[in-house]
Parts: structure tokens; C-alpha cells; sequence
């Protein structure tokens, strides 16, 4: 276990081709391609770094439980079409590696544009799990929240565009 500033957000780089990598540095690979992704609405890009298992679960404030690979990109799908614009930096990461398994777990701290069109502040809290099968690295489990109550309902109704 070890603690780290990833610092991945909006000049994440796609390292898809890395994630293929068998040690803790194609999971990081994975974890920054996300990362890209997610910043940049890229939706291929993010479909390649979560498994496609039906047992592979994102629980989020926008969309609760969510299970299988084609159901998550289903709703990544829907937030980048909303227009919200989510701009996250992943960072003050705890990394626990193991065989086979990485858990990185942190903060995500940016912004995104809510019905009025303005940028907002938003901080969740993270937990990002990765599995080495199939020769790469791909997300299984994704758990975001955030503490904030008024904060989170704002969040929400601006995913519900």
C-alpha cells in the first residue's frame, strides 16, 4: 500500500496501449486512460478501460447501481450528451496491489456545468477497482460519493437534463 498524487484530470493521456502491461503500472495506465476519457467525453476510450463482465458495478450519485460494462458505458453515454462538461482530477490516492488486483482510492475535485450553464464545483470521493485478465488491465468496480448534501442534489439535477 502506498499513498500517491496521481494527479490525473484534463491533461490525462490515453495509455490504452500500456494497460496491456501485467504489473501495477498497466493498472495506472488504465487508471490515467480513464481518466482522459472521462475528460474529454471520450467514450471508446472509457468503454476500453472497464470490463465488459456483466458483474462489473458503478455506483455513482448520478446513476446509483449500475452492473456490466454495457450498461456503465450506457451511462457515461448519457452524461457526456448532457452537456454537463465534468472536469476531474483524480488525486491523494491510496493504492493497495496485489496479484492481479489494484484499488486506488482518492478524491476527484473539478467542475461541471449545471442547468444554468455555469461551472460548479464538485468533489467525490473514490474508489476504483481494477482487474488483469484477458492480457489488460480493465475497471470491475467504481465507487464515487459525495458528502455534501446540497451539493450532491445539484449534482444530480444537473445530470437529469
Amino acid at each position: 500500500m502506498e499513498t500517491v498524487d496521481y494527479d490525473f484530470g484534463p491533461t490525462s493521456r490515453n495509455r490504452i496501449d500500456e494497460a496491456g502491461q501485467p504489473g501495477r503500472e498497466g493498472a495506472v495506465a488504465a487508471l490515467e486512460t480513464f481518466y482522459y476519457a472521462l475528460n474529454n467525453a471520450d467514450l471508446d476510450s472509457l468503454a476500453s478501460v472497464w470490463s465488459e463482465d456483466e458483474l462489473a458495478q458503478l455506483n455513482n450519485p448520478v446513476g446509483g447501481i449500475t452492473r456490466s460494462g454495457a450498461a456503465i458505458t450506457a451511462l457515461y453515454r448519457k452524461i457526456f450528451a448532457s452537456g454537463m462538461n465534468v472536469q476531474v482530477t483524480f488525486t491523494d490516492a491510496a493504492t493497495y496491489s496485489y496479484p492481479g488486483v489494484v484499488v486506488f482510492a482518492g478524491r476527484e475535485i473539478g467542475t461541471y456545468r449545471n442547468r444554468d450553464g455555469r461551472q460548479t464545483p464538485i468533489r467525490i470521493r473514490t474508489t476504483r477497482v481494477f482487474n488483469y485478465a484477458a492480457g489488460r488491465w480493465a475497471q470491475v468496480h467504481h465507487h464515487g460519493s459525495i458528502d455534501d448534501a446540497p451539493a450532491l442534489a445539484a449534482y444530480q439535477q444537473a445530470a437529469r437534463r
